[in-house]
């Protein structure tokens, strides 16, 4: 699945000012929790942090993708975050994380899940997507910005 059907201008956080990576992982989980077909703040907080415990899901370059699936979550979705300042987050570069694109999937979707991991792993590997992600200035733009790219992604 492409992001543009995952995410909403409701899931798109800019300048999220948080200090850490379980602040972040709370603020996805209370920001998730509200949306159509979402399981319950805390359980999106407990499978996202459980799922960091298996390693971290930092890939690099100051982006971080938390992901998980969830028994209560009867649609993906995502959530766009950019960061004030960027938060320590055990990426693989030890570098610090600003942008995290966090992925909700129903337990059942396993395969839909690695897709669209690969989709995003692929979208936030190049610099120039980075670059237009932490130049927005407000949430609307991050989304706007968010879906031209990723549309212009599957062409």
């Amino acid at each position: 699945m492409n992001l543009t059907e995952l995410l909403t201008e409701s899931r798109t956080l800019c300048h999220a000012d948080i200090g850490s990576k379980k602040r972040a992982l709370e603020l996805a989980g209370d920001t998730l929790a509200g949306q159509p077909g979402a399981p319950a703040a805390d359980q999106i907080f407990s499978g996202l942090l459980n799922r960091e415990r298996l390693g971290s899901t930092g890939i690099g370059d100051g982006v971080a993708i938390p992901h998980c699936r969830l028994a209560d979550c009867h649609q993906a979705m995502a959530l766009l975050m950019t960061l004030a300042t960027p938060i320590d987050f055990d990426a693989i570069d030890n570098r610090p994380v600003d942008l995290l694109c966090v992925l909700l999937v129903p337990e059942d979707g396993a395969e839909e899940h690695l897709q669209t991991l690969a989709g995003l792993a692929e979208l936030f590997s190049q610099s120039e997507v980075r670059e237009q992600l932490r130049a927005c200035e407000q949430s609307p733009q991050l989304f706007e910005t968010m879906q031209n790219l990723a549309s212009a992604q599957r062409t």
